[in-house]
């Protein structure tokens, strides 16, 4: 049963994941990186914004996916 709730949830953080990471934009800051553009008020909050709320949820989904296929793979 313990399996069962695991794969599921495994399952839907990978769709969450996969999603999220189409969502976000391009590192690529273009001809703007070559006059100082690229460090701006934006880039220094970019946490707080929706990019950076998404870019936290990718790297958690990313440790959590991995621990949970390292689980998923033992015989109990």
């Amino acid at each position: 049963m313990l399996r069962i709730l695991l794969t599921i949830v495994f399952v839907v953080l990978c769709i969450a994941m996969v999603s999220v990471v189409l969502l976000q934009e391009g590192k690529s800051s273009g001809l703007g990186a070559l006059s100082g553009a690229a460090e701006s008020h934006w880039a220094k909050n970019k946490g707080r914004t929706m990019e950076g709320k998404m870019e936290k949820f990718t790297k958690i989904a990313a440790v959590l996916i991995f621990v949970l296929a390292l689980v998923l793979n033992l015989n109990f």
